[in-house]
């Protein structure tokens, strides 16, 4: 029978711990609590201590108590993510700690499969939790009053995180049907290919579209890593703009790299990739003065790509699909890359298009890969083109 696991720094919050685990096993849930406390003076009473979390490890036990606050919170991070990933029985998790608890708690959180019941009660949880959260499935509550006591707030709001806990694990979610999941990126200006790519994929599959918004490729690719995924139509590929200008919908440098590890198989474009995403007019760096920007709404201002960037774009996607170890296919769309990249459109730019295009072509080296289709992305034989590469690639 699967367990909720109780995670948190028994020297300082050893009561609220003690709480949450009553509160768990009171509503019927098998309950296990873990020490991660660092200071050596651990408070004591939970089922897994400090030393025996810490020799997860992969230097031992010695690189988590290191007398160092910083490397000793950072190492029993590490090892927290090592032991909770071995366990067997692990149902859920609920953490419960500070900006430290949080910081600590989390990253193990994150490395555990979507799907898996995920609370984390921290008293930064009101602010920006991206750092926290990632591309994971964590509920963040936020403690209201500090992490420092039980007190008519304190155990309201952490009777109802152990509630929640206990809702997830004890209330099965009906499964999904048997079809294969296939991810999906999709940006507005590129939302006609992938409806038309959607009507075209039937019923047979499960798609799963992601709004290429920097988290939406993080998330598709977790999914990749945890096996949920098993094909990638990577219409959208925008976000590696925002990475190489420095837009703020950026994916981050491994992108496409969770493709690479698994070898699922994958079809590519290029997406967008003729525009950098930032916020409100007056948030646009200065130093892109005189560039051609299109306002999409008040907080989203969009930045036309040159064709150095686009050079720098083509040249990131080469080393990607050149590591790629399965099946691959990427389609370059001759008419344009998205719905703003058309004659008569505010981004429509040949010259920049070729930059991007050619780089892509005579850069990666593994043969069969990169294929050029003379029509625009949003185009109905482009979809076609899509689907024709998706079913060659599947198999």
């Amino acid at each position: 029978m699967s367990r909720a696991y109780v995670v948190g720094t028994y020297d300082t919050k050893a009561a609220e711990l003690s709480y949450v685990a009553a509160s768990l096993r009171a509503a019927g849930v098998r309950t296990r609590t873990v020490d991660v406390s660092t200071s050596g003076t651990g408070g004591g009473g939970a089922d897994v201590g400090p030393a025996d979390v810490a020799a997860h490890h992969p230097d031992g036990a010695g690189a988590v108590f290191t007398g160092d606050r910083g490397t000793a919170v950072g190492a029993m991070s590490v090892a927290l993510q090592a032991f909770l990933t071995s366990r067997d029985d692990l149902g859920g998790v609920l953490g419960l700690g500070g900006s430290g608890g949080t910081a600590l708690i989390t990253p193990a959180m994150r490395a555990l499969p979507v799907g898996v019941p995920k609370v984390m009660v921290s008293t930064v949880a009101s602010g920006d939790v991206a750092p926290y959260v990632g591309a994971a499935d964590i509920a963040m509550l936020h403690s209201v009053t500090d992490v420092a006591g039980l007190n008519r707030i304190s155990r309201q709001v952490l009777g109802n995180a152990a509630h929640m806990l206990a809702g997830a694990l004890l209330n099965d979610v009906p499964a999904a049907a048997d079809r294969p999941a296939v991810g999906i990126t999709m940006f507005g200006v590129t939302t006609p290919c992938v409806t038309q790519v959607l009507d075209r994929l039937g019923d047979d599959v499960d798609p799963l579209v992601f709004h290429a918004t920097g988290t939406g490729g993080k998330a598709m690719e977790k999914l990749v890593d945890d096996r949920l995924i098993g094909s990638v139509l990577d219409v959208t590929t925008t976000e590696i703009a925002d990475l190489l200008v420095g837009g703020v919908m950026a994916a981050g440098h491994d992108r496409l790299d969770a493709i690479a590890r698994t070898g699922v198989p994958y079809v590519g474009s290029c997406g967008a990739l003729d525009m950098v995403n930032f916020g409100a007019p007056e948030t646009v760096p200065q130093s892109f003065a005189g560039r051609t920007f299109y306002e999409h709404n008040a907080q989203v201002t969009l930045m036309r790509t040159t064709p150095e960037e686009n050079r720098g774009f083509g040249s990131f996607l080469a080393r990607k699909l050149d590591a790629l170890t399965g099946p691959a296919v990427f389609l370059v769309p001759e008419g344009g890359v998205s719905a703003l990249d058309a004659p008569g459109q505010a981004f429509h730019d040949p010259v920049a298009d070729a930059a991007l295009f050619e780089t892509i072509e005579s850069s990666v080296a593994r043969s069969g890969v990169v294929r050029r289709v003379s029509h625009h992305v949003n185009d109905p034989e482009f979809a076609d083109a899509v689907i024709a590469a998706w079913q060659e690639v599947s198999g």
